[in-house]
């Protein structure tokens, strides 16, 4: 019998509103799962909801260029998955997926009549070669033979470094054992594939008559009738081999050689090769090879997609075998004399059709352009294909090659490559430009749903903006567009960045779960009040989440003060404590472990206490534990006693090395001790400039992994250790360079190679024998590097470059920056002048009108030549003759010239800008010096200084400069037009609107300025727009028309009732906006407290206003009726019943809806109780 529970009108009044009430009567009552149905259990998406990785829906690959195509049979008895149900997906489809990413090669499946399994790959020669044998040992079931070749052949099968033998496996896919050679047995086993063994089994033996002394006879006989010589199951071939005793190889089928080898007694060979050439005679005459002119490219077109196309053909005549060879002209045809005719008319008939509808073009494009040809996605060249029914190649980026192909309609390659060229030109004459920006703040900047990016995208429509990846982990924001717009953008960016930064700094705040709550408040109050009062963004996790911390967002002193009032909070509820724990700094992170493991399950174990640690690097000893103090302390005590076994596992080594041999052994860019750190596993410190000991090197890991690198170490210190001394002979004339600047040179060497010692004789010695002393190779590497440099000193000659002194500064750049690169492009030494800046100053007095320092001078000098260059002038290179010509050549190409361009006078403070940014920016971008007169001269000329190369640009781009200054002078003065409008003040918020919408759109539709009086203005009825003349009048002349339009309205009070006027209202205002924006008028509703609560102003125009009453009215009658109708229905409900309901199935009563055990209050403490409920377990 089934019960029946009752909740009363009052107590489900609430809840009910909406609902039809039940007709009285003799209906059964819904049952309580029915009427409250339960929420589904949450499961896992099914795997089988997810599309199926296959060969056939795996995204295939590009068409690329290959060497080589090859088709394997796999027989059903042969094949490992043999469900025809699963034929292109399953495991054997992501067998071949896998296959295909791992070789490169590309696979193409299809199933026989007889269920056997053909696979086409197609590629280069040596990733159809990998595929093959992942084919075989990985799609077929495996066999093993054994074949039988004198043991004195066993090492020709090997070959070199068994190089033969790793070919033999790769060429046949099977592994090949040979016996040892101390093992008797002369038998090689071989296991893999039937196909496979064959292969390798005449391989092997045909290694082996190779190297028979008894008579060998080679007979060349087309692949295709080696068929008709071995016959069924290799019979014919046998029988033959029986009646002359010959031994006789054919290759077999998968191997592509013609050559037949017969071994054995001379009259037996001779017996065998008349026996094999009567069969190909025989033959010959009912078999034809033959082949069709096709050009390469159009191959893929003629076997069609999947090989559709061919399998027609080879469909009705399956005789004949059709051969494409990548890189040649031709196919070729192999069959029966009487169906290759049909064959060759066919193929000949769709190479003739595809010929003349068909045409391809190459293009060259900069492979850096290559993915932007390509699009997001593959946009781009998608729309270029299908718009253009082309198919279009791009060679993938390890490629590096410039052509790109596109074939299809000769009028379709045509557009398209002018189209993709177009493209490719643009890009050419656009900007790009990286922005370094921390990916932190990438979310933020694309803001939620791209609406962020997409303002600055429609703020910079011309640049295009490209974030990188999230998985890449970059910082990197690329711009590309035009050259001003991506600076402009490229500033706005860099703005907002700034921005972000000063107020992006998050702490993260562990706090316990169950206080989250308490952390909101009632309503949301706290964690408002938090906010409000601090200034920044608190998130916390989501109720269903596991984690406990709270991240707070701001800048850096408002989120501290943020996380005190959030931990103090926490402090209240809870016996919080926090402990310091020192653990030296160099286990911390061996503490963490592998992505925070460790302390981890120290956190999990103590009751979810929170284990802080120092920030890496930061040397500090101190990790902090906060929670519960029971769980503190024992959480203190897992963490120290982790602490000391790490401790004790650690091992250290120290030897010593001459610090002269440090470089040695860490080798180019740390070579030599990567090699070791990566063999052994140990860590290996040398000592920095600051430490004490310069010879202690320190080795740290396990204590096998430091015994190894110890060992390799000391085999690498002592073979420096030994020390050998040779002699060399160096011309006395050179002794000076290398010995000058104190040695420079030679510690130079020293550095280089392994800290040699070269000493020279003695000054005044008058020897030529010069020592070097060091280990071996260091110092044969030395001697060979002295001999060039004495080469080179044996060469140089100097040279003179005169250049005023005037600009020497200006050539040498800054820091010298001009001339260290002439000087190391051309390897030669240039000695500029001692600077003269007048008489008495580093050089002799310069004399002016027969006067010396003011004196008149009776007997004059020797006379002076006046076309010989002054000494300051004159730049001293030394060097190899061709180097120094070379040098000059540059120095007199870096000497600067000047132009003047006229610029009208009352520009030049705006060319020089704001604090001389202007000028400098230009000076920068067209490196070189703009001089503007003094503002007291009144002068027009400008002068340009630099280069010669550089003077065009800089001249052209300040002309373009004064231009555009020209046009805003005029701009402005056309934009200062100003007119003013009466309009009674009444009207005013009627034409600024709400939020000031009306004036917004105008002001924006008319790009004018718009000013309404202030209130303290004598002329409360002017408004003033400022603007160009046209656009100003338009101005007014829309303002006048809104002005005419309200002069029109009448206002009219109705009477709606009050109860009503919610439903007109609707939520949140949208119905009253409905009809105030269909009948064009404005609706005003009574304040709470009004006089008459009934009466509602209508204000429109008189037609408008008489429809909106008129709807009103109807709306009114409407809601009114249905209030009336709802009362009368509640007045006359029994209630919602329900029956089977948890509460009467059991021992159970119904929860007491005033009970605050059953229906608590959120944040109120509740006591413990295992008393089970009806609306199951309690969570709190």
């Amino acid at each position: 019998m089934s019960s029946v529970a009752v909740l009363t009108q009052e107590s489900f009044n609430e809840h009910r509103s909406g609902l039809v009430a039940e007709q009285a009567g003799d209906e059964e009552a819904p049952a309580y799962k029915d009427a409250f149905p339960p929420l589904p259990e949450k499961a896992a998406s099914p795997e089988g909801t997810q599309e199926p990785v296959n060969a056939w829906t795996s995204k295939i690959r590009p068409l690329k260029s290959s060497v080589i195509t090859q088709v394997f049979h796999v027989p059903l008895e042969e094949r490992k998955y043999k469900d025809i149900n699963q034929f292109g997906e399953g495991d054997q489809a992501k067998v071949c997926v896998d296959i295909m990413h791992k070789t490169g090669a590309h696979l193409e499946l299809s199933m026989a009549k007889d269920q056997g399994l053909s696979i086409m790959v197609s590629g280069k020669l040596d990733a159809v070669m990998k595929a093959r044998k992942e084919i075989v040992s990985r799609l077929q079931t495996q066999a093993s033979a054994t074949v039988a070749i004198p043991k004195e052949h066993h090492r020709f099968v090997i070959g070199k470094n068994g190089e033969k033998l790793q070919e033999l496996e790769l060429k046949t896919a099977t592994k090949i054992q040979i016996p040892r050679p101390d093992d008797p047995s002369n038998h090689i086993k071989i296991s893999g594939t039937k196909e496979g063994l064959e292969k390798a089994k005449h391989e092997i033996l045909l290694i082996s008559a190779e190297q028979d002394k008894r008579a060998v006879e080679r007979v060349n006989i087309d692949k295709v009738f080696h068929p008709f010589i071995t016959g069924a199951y290799n019979k014919l071939v046998a029988d033959m081999m029986q009646e002359t005793g010959a031994r006789i190889n054919v290759p077999p089928p998968s191997v592509n050689k013609t050559e037949i080898v017969i071994t054995g007694e001379k009259e037996q060979v001779a017996l065998a090769v008349a026996m094999i050439k009567k069969i190909y005679e025989g033959k010959a005459n009912s078999y034809t090879v033959s082949s069709v002119v096709a050009p390469s490219w159009l191959h893929r077109f003629i076997i069609g997609k999947k090989g559709q196309n061919l399998a027609k053909i080879t469909q009705q005549m399956p005789k004949v075998h059709i051969e494409f060879t990548e890189g040649e002209d031709k196919i070729t045809l192999e069959g029966p004399t009487k169906d290759m005719q049909m064959v060759q008319s066919q193929m000949e008939a769709i190479v003739t059709d595809l010929v003349s509808r068909m045409d391809y073009m190459e293009i060259s494009v900069d492979p850096r352009f290559h993915r932007h040809l390509i699009g997001k996605g593959g946009a781009n060249i998608n729309r270029i294909k299908d718009l253009h029914k082309v198919s279009v190649r791009i060679p993938p980026d390890n490629e590096k090659s410039h052509l790109i192909r596109i074939e299809g309609d000769p009028q379709g390659v045509q557009e398209a490559s002018k189209e993709l060229l177009e493209l490719a030109s643009r890009m050419e004459n656009e900007r790009t430009k990286d922005l370094i920006i921390e990916q932190r703040f990438h979310r933020a900047i694309i803001g939620q749903k791209g609406e962020k990016i997409k303002d600055v995208r429609d703020k910079f429509p011309e640049v295009i903006i490209n974030f990188p990846d999230p998985a890449a982990k970059s910082d990197i924001v690329q711009l590309r567009g035009p050259r001003n717009e991506v600076e402009k953008c490229s500033k706005f960016m860099a703005k907002m960045v700034a921005d972000m930064v000063e107020n992006g700094f998050f702490l993260s705040v562990p706090i316990f779960k169950q206080f989250h709550k308490n952390i909101i408040g009632k309503g949301g109050a706290n964690i408002k009040k938090i906010r409000e009062e601090t200034n920044t963004r608190i998130d916390l996790p989501a109720e269903n989440s596991n984690s406990e911390m709270i991240v707070i967002t701001g800048k850096k002193e408002n989120c501290e003060a943020a996380r005190i009032r959030i931990l103090s909070i926490q402090k209240e509820l809870a016996n919080i404590t926090e402990m310091e724990v020192s653990i030296p700094s160099k286990l911390h992170n061996s503490l963490i472990g592998s992505k925070g493991r460790f302390v981890r399950s120290i956190m999990e174990e103590c009751g979810g206490v929170h284990i802080h640690f120092p920030t890496e690097g930061s040397g500090i000893d101190t990790v902090t534990i906060r929670g519960p103090a029971e769980e503190v302390e024992k959480a203190k005590k897992q963490l120290l006693s982790l602490a000391q076994d790490k401790q004790t596992k650690s091992h250290t080594a120290e030897l010593k090395a001459k610090p002269e041999y440090h470089k040695f052994l860490i080798g180019k860019g740390g070579g030599n001790i990567r090699k070791v750190r990566d063999s052994t596993g140990a860590r290996i410190i040398f000592p920095t400039l600051d430490d004490e000991d310069q010879e202690l090197i320190t080795v740290v890991g396990t204590e096998e992994a430091v015994r190894e690198a110890q060992k390799e170490l000391e085999e690498l210190i002592k073979s420096l250790d030994n020390v050998v001394e040779d002699v060399m002979n160096v011309d006395p004339k050179h002794h000076r360079y290398f010995v000058a600047r104190r040695g420079q040179v030679l510690r130079d060497i020293a550095d280089e190679y392994g800290g040699v010692m070269v000493s020279f004789p003695r000054s005044g010695a008058n020897s030529d024998k010069v020592t070097l002393k060091g280990a071996k190779d260091c110092v044969e590497a030395a001697k060979k590097r002295m001999l060039e440099i004495i080469e080179d000193l044996d060469a140089q000659v100097t040279m003179e470059c005169v250049i005023p002194q005037k600009f020497h500064r200006s050539i040498m750049g800054p820091k010298g920056s001009r001339i260290q690169g002439i000087t190391r492009d051309h390897n030669v030494q240039i000695k500029f002048p001692e600077r003269v800046d007048g008489p008495g100053k580093g050089g002799p007095a310069v004399q002016e009108n027969g006067e010396a320092n003011g004196e008149m001078v009776e007997e004059p000098a020797a006379p002076v030549d006046p076309t010989a260059p002054k000494k300051c002038d004159v730049i001293v290179l030394s060097g190899r003759k061709e180097r120094c010509e070379a040098a000059v050549e540059a120095l007199k190409a870096l000497v600067p010239v000047t132009t003047e361009v006229e610029v009208p006078f009352e520009l030049h403070r705006y060319i020089i800008g704001q604090k001389g940014s202007g000028i400098r920016k230009m000076m920068d971008e067209f490196e070189v010096n703009i001089q503007v007169p003094a503002p007291e001269l009144q002068s027009d000329i400008i002068s340009i200084t630099g280069l010669a190369n550089h003077l065009d640009r800089a001249k052209e781009g300040l002309l373009e400069r004064v231009k555009e200054l020209t046009a805003e002078q005029e701009d402005r003065s056309l934009r200062s037009f100003k007119l003013t409008i009466t309009v009674d003040p009444k009207y005013h918020p009627k034409i600024i609107g709400r939020k000031g919408a009306k004036i917004t759109n105008i002001r924006t539709e008319h790009d004018v300025n718009i000013q309404f009086p202030d209130k303290n203005d004598d002329n409360q009825d002017q408004i003033t727009i400022t603007g160009y003349e046209h656009k100003a009048t338009a101005a007014r002349d829309a303002i006048q028309a809104i002005v005419d339009e309200l002069e029109e309205m009448i206002s009219e009070d109705i009477t709606l009732d009050a109860r009503v006027h919610a439903r007109i209202i609707g939520a949140r205002g949208k119905g009253i906006r409905k009809i105030m924006d269909e009948f064009k008028v404005d609706l005003r509703f009574p304040q709470p407290g009004a006089a008459d609560p009934n009466q509602v102003f209508v204000t429109g125009r008189p037609e408008l206003v008489d429809e909106a009453i008129d709807h009103l009215l109807n709306l009114e009658e409407e809601y009114v009726s249905t209030l009336v109708e709802v009362v009368e229905e509640r007045g006359s409900s029994k209630g919602f019943v329900v029956r089977e309901a948890p509460w009467q199935t059991g021992s159970e009563k119904a929860p007491d809806m005033s009970s605050s055990e059953d229906f608590p209050s959120f944040g109120a403490p509740v006591a413990a109780t295992n008393k089970a409920s009806p609306w199951g377990p309690k969570r709190f």
